[in-house]
């Protein structure tokens, strides 16, 4: 066993958003803090989401809207929430030098596009409270006595004292930034019940050959359906980014959950409206206007005037067309048909979810009846406090999930704090 250390006020095990915010917090009201991050670095995640531009929050400030973007922990969020909100995220950053923008579908920003810059934030905020920070740190196990955490040891036999704990490790979803489920292992052998963690906000995989051809194009305005046993069973209208394993995009990741549920019942289909603005007597129109003034071309070189060259040879390939080397005065009446029919109804089966590498969040976690979220703290263990993706919280992408770090970690930090300033 290694040397004893000093002692903290509290110890946060995990140098992501939820923990950087709660040491913040916590060490500003007076706490004398210390992160453990296993990484080299603190925000490993943080500096990568929203494709490095960082989606701080969703920009819906009604308290009812926002939360029902949380269906079934919506009641448990009441609470932090009205501590913590959207609004509070803005003030926080914004007051802080770090202006914000809101784009398409109410997703916030930062003005400078860089998600550095609100690690940035979060590193100076630590920084102004004195929190001490230590990298390298892989915690093996936690020690417990009389309902209470007592210390955390490292792999290298160092142990770390502390009044109280937080796990903020974060979930399962793109391990390769250091989200390796940890934090769960110590929440079971502390007898919290842990949901088992699967791929939420992730792309769906198709094993059709022509989709993944098409790897690397987006059309920007199509409405997709899954359908299962000839019924719809899910309908969006949006944006779509094909890819060389199936499907993704915002759009796509948000609809993850609902497919997921319905593959565990049977197969599958995904069912593309390319035009979903044009009924299918108007776009049959179109194309008869279309072949006429084309009627010596080959249909390869026609179809294109429609729509993306890529896609639009790949569809002319489709097993109930192949007409990529027809012309287009040769194409008949049904066979016009069947070309604005497939448009309006591009088919192919749905194999599956992708997995943890390309995940935004994975589900599971912390039992949510387990937790006091007034305070954000364990049920079981009353100096033990659980933030951000540790919980089992199901949200779509578009900034919830950062709300819930900012809103978790400052609610903890706040109670830590308190303690600290009471004593």
């Amino acid at each position: 066993m290694g040397r004893r250390e000093e002692k903290f006020d509290v110890i946060v095990i995990g140098g992501g958003p939820s923990g950087m915010m709660c040491a913040g917090r916590a060490a500003e009201l007076g706490a004398h803090v210390l992160v453990l991050e296993k990484n080299s670095d603190l925000g490993n995640k943080l500096k990568k989401t929203g494709g490095g531009r960082c989606n701080i929050t969703n920009a819906d400030f009604d308290k009812e809207s926002f939360l029902s973007n949380f269906p079934k922990a919506k009641r448990y969020l009441y609470s932090p929430y009205s501590k913590f909100s959207v609004s509070d995220t803005f003030d926080f950053f914004e007051s802080r030098g770090l202006p914000l923008v809101t784009e398409a579908r109410n997703r916030v920003f930062p003005q400078t596009q860089r998600a550095q810059d609100v690690f940035d934030v979060l590193e100076d905020y630590m920084k102004e409270g004195g929190v001490a920070i230590r990298k390298n740190v892989r915690i093996a196990s936690v020690e417990k006595k009389a309902g209470k955490i007592t210390s955390v040891t490292d792999e290298r036999g160092q142990q770390y004292y502390a009044d109280n704990f937080v796990i903020a490790t974060g979930g399962l979803a793109a391990p390769d930034t250091g989200s390796t489920g940890d934090g769960m292992l110590f929440l079971k052998k502390l007898k919290h019940t842990v949901g088992e963690p699967n791929p939420n906000l992730v792309p769906l995989k198709t094993d059709t050959k022509w989709i993944h051809n098409l790897s690397g194009i987006t059309w920007s305005f199509m409405k997709i359906r899954f359908v299962q046993n000839g019924k719809t069973q899910v309908r969006k209208t949006g944006k779509i980014l094909f890819t060389h394993f199936g499907i993704s995009g915002p759009l796509i990741i948000n609809s993850a959950y609902e497919v997921k549920q319905l593959l565990r019942k049977g197969s599958v289909e995904a069912v593309i409206d390319l035009f979903p603005d044009t009924e299918e007597k108007m776009l049959d129109k179109k194309m008869i206007k279309l072949l006429e003034k084309n009627k010596d071309k080959k249909m390869k070189n026609v179809l294109p005037d429609l729509l993306f060259k890529n896609i639009a040879l790949e569809i002319l390939a489709l097993p109930n067309l192949k007409m990529t080397e027809a012309y287009a005065k040769d194409i008949s009446r049904e066979q016009r048909k069947e070309i604005v029919h497939t448009l309006k109804n591009l088919t192919f089966p749905i194999s599956g979810t992708c997995g943890m590498e390309k995940a935004i969040v994975a589900d599971g976690g912390v039992a949510l009846d387990e937790v006091d979220f007034k305070k954000m703290r364990s049920r079981k263990y009353d100096n033990l406090y659980l933030l951000g993706d540790v919980l089992n919280v199901n949200r779509p992408s578009g900034g919830f999930s950062l709300q819930l770090c900012w809103t978790t970690g400052y609610v903890a930090g706040s109670d830590i704090g308190m303690q600290e300033r009471r004593a």
